[in-house]
């Protein structure tokens, strides 16, 4: 799989006339190589991928990492580098660079140390973007990209239920991300075993689970905190960090409530979001583009006499964001083998706000859905 998709962008870098390629974004090594687990640029400590139109591939990656990078690393060579030793990372880009045309780089995920020098190596007149290449490259899932993306679906499905079944009047929040964290790990442990050879794949959930309830439910991006929830309260759910399998990401997202909707405007504002995202679907399809998704959505929440609302959603894979989005200005035109995050939120400044969200694969005529939960009003209203 790695081999293939280093040919396929050695192809692509020839094409458009790239002598060589300098990979830091930490999902698009893991996608070349396989390559993953490694300390990053938090603990000051830069990992490069060299890649040559000529499909030469350099790993250059810090000596307490070498073990792993033999192990999983499928490239041609891998030098490794030391704290205070020499010019550490440093040393191994002079001789690649040196007589090299067109040097491609991630300009917006290329860490400023690292660019900074590579600036003393190559004029700025040489050096191009590559990310629309990788994120080409990434865009249409490969057989085996569409097993995990259907395997993060059952994970987040176990997440959802099991965090479903925690919310309750007097539960603290943090009880209920400590639920779904044990229910996914246990999902994912239960695929890895069955499906997959990579003992070395941790299956425990990532992220901070992302929740809100009762005044909070305004804030979309809130953590699970020892807040106690109530009766009559919303409660907001959101796996899109968490649902992260075998590295695969996944949006997945709904709104509850504890035993009973305490007014009509709460349920009110709840329809508009189901029935956006119930819009947004219509249309979901091969030769729609990105921008018609969130058109219709969009057409939906304003119908209604809410504010112009933020994307519709996005692609995910590796990472959490990739091309293309929903969202007005994206022309891309979807292709099957595309997974796509599709969202339906309305938000009321400081008083409610409701999204449900749902993970899908573009196919040859619609879409396969990769997320499920129950979203009628009766069935997220939580009775004791």
């Amino acid at each position: 799989m790695f081999s293939t998709r280093m040919t396929d962008f050695c192809t692509r870098l020839s094409d458009a006339g790239i002598d060589i390629a300098l990979i830091t974004d930490d999902d698009s090594v893991y996608y070349l190589t396989g390559y993953y687990d490694y300390l990053h640029m938090e603990f000051g400590r830069p990992t490069i991928l060299a890649v040559t139109s000529k499909g030469e591939s350099l790993l250059v990656t810090p000596t307490m990492e070498l073990d792993m990078a033999e192990a999983a690393a499928v490239v041609d060579r891998i030098e490794a580098w030391n704290d205070g030793m020499g010019e550490e990372w440093r040393a191994a880009l002079p001789a690649l660079l040196q007589g090299s045309g067109r040097v491609a780089i991630e300009p917006d995920q290329m860490p400023p140390i690292v660019r900074n020098y590579v600036s003393t190596l190559v004029d700025d007149t040489r050096v191009t973007d590559v990310t629309p290449i990788i994120g080409d490259l990434r865009m249409i899932k490969s057989a085996e990209e569409l097993q995990l993306a259907r395997h993060a679906g059952e994970v987040a499905n176990a997440m959802m239920a099991a965090g479903r079944g925690a919310i309750g009047d007097g539960v603290r929040e943090f009880e209920v991300a400590l639920a779904t964290s044990a229910a996914g790990t246990r999902k994912a442990a239960e695929l890895l075993d069955a499906h997959y050879k990579d003992a070395r794949m941790s299956p425990n959930t990532h992220f901070l689970q992302i929740m809100a309830s009762g005044q909070d439910i305004t804030m979309p991006h809130h953590r699970a905190s020892t807040r106690i929830m109530k009766r009559g309260e919303p409660v907001f759910l959101c796996f899109c960090g968490m649902t992260n399998f075998h590295r695969f990401k996944l949006g997945f997202d709904r709104t509850f409530w504890i035993e009973e909707v305490p007014d009509q405007l709460q349920s009110d504002v709840y329809k508009v979001a189901v029935d956006s995202q119930a819009a947004a679907l219509e249309v979901l399809r091969p030769g729609a583009t990105a921008e018609d998704i969130h058109a219709e959505y969009a057409r939906v929440i304003q119908g209604a006499g809410y504010d112009y609302p933020f994307r519709c959603g996005r692609a995910t894979g590796y990472s959490f964001l990739e091309k293309p989005q929903l969202v007005f200005g994206d022309r891309t035109v979807l292709q099957p083998g595309m997974v796509l995050a599709v969202d339906g939120s309305v938000s009321v400044a400081k008083t409610f706000r409701a999204q449900v969200g749902d993970s899908f694969v573009i196919t040859e005529d619609g879409y396969e859905q990769l997320t499920s939960h129950p979203k009628a009003l009766e069935d997220v209203t939580l009775k004791g």
